[in-house]
């Protein structure tokens, strides 16, 4: 379970490694205790968006975020590698909701066909983006009348309540890979107009074995497309397959290489349940039964 920490802190290492076909640059920036983050207005982030977070009580970066959103917000690829806990979801979610809703950006004109796709690993996941990107695009335009529509496409619920949705006009995505292949292959989840694709975890992606279907899922979308690939480490199979579908990505290490995926603040709670309850189980009525890590 993942946690948006409120408070940015500074860390003592950033990372960031530029990628291209001639040559692969390291170049590393100390921070210390003085280094103020920046607020998102500061960065140029929409004034919408801006106020969104401002109630969510957000209002400077993280150092992921820092360091993402003026490529991001550019429109250029990238990799972005920092611990769960530390901010990867506003590091992609912000500039994907500024650049969809920007005319400026490049991105073609909300119609209702989906602009812009998160693929997550697992149903937790994608409830939790959903979530946080319409909290942070409460005041933005979008195609239909109450504002940008953010749909959530994952297994396990009925088709008929997705594709009545699909149907209606949606502007960003947030799925898992199985059932946003079986939806696309159906023809009702249309991928030819995304402008902005973004892999969460996709370090988790790999070791569930979603390979195939992500691949089948990239050759749905425009080649011309702004791609975002988020992970809390980096394995050599991640690293081959970013370079398969991003073009010149610059990859930003917002942690020193040896740190572990989940950050230290991070609490990790197990809930065991019965199988009887676990159709209607919810995490207000369970209890925890095992802490794994603070």
């Amino acid at each position: 379970m993942r946690a948006e920490t409120r408070k940015a802190r500074p860390l003592s290492k950033i990372t960031i490694d530029h990628e291209d076909d001639a040559s692969e640059n390291t170049v590393s920036a100390q921070l210390d205790d003085t280094h103020v983050a920046p607020t998102f207005a500061e960065l140029g982030v929409r004034d919408e968006i801006v106020r969104a977070l401002s109630e969510m009580g957000i209002e400077r970066t993280f150092a992921i975020q820092e360091l993402t959103l003026p490529l991001a917000l550019a429109g250029d690829d990238l990799i972005g590698q920092a611990r769960t806990g530390m901010g990867k979801t506003f590091g992609f979610g912000v500039p994907l909701l500024h650049r969809v809703t920007t005319a400026a950006s490049g991105t073609a004109p909300l119609d209702g066909t989906p602009r812009a796709l998160v693929i997550v690993p697992t149903r937790e996941l994608c409830v939790q983006v959903t979530h946080d990107l319409e909290n942070a695009a409460k005041y933005l335009p979008g195609s239909g009348k109450k504002g940008l529509e953010v749909l959530a496409i994952y297994g396990g619920r009925p088709y008929e309540q997705q594709i009545d949705q699909l149907k209606k006009g949606v502007d960003v995505i947030v799925g898992t890979p199985g059932r946003l292949l079986d939806l696309a292959n159906q023809s009702h989840l249309i991928l030819g107009k995304i402008g902005v694709l973004v892999m969460d975890e996709a370090d988790e992606m790999l070791d569930l074995g979603f390979l195939p279907d992500i691949e089948r899922i990239l050759g749905m979308v425009p080649d011309k497309r702004q791609t975002m690939l988020f992970s809390a480490t980096m394995p050599g199979p991640i690293i081959t397959l970013a370079r398969t579908f991003l073009t010149q990505p610059t990859h930003i290490r917002a942690e020193e290489p040896q740190s572990s995926a989940v950050h230290e603040r991070t609490n990790q709670l197990v809930y065991r349940l019965m199988r009887s309850t676990r159709p209607n189980w919810s995490l207000a009525s369970c209890r925890p039964t095992v802490a794994a890590r603070r």
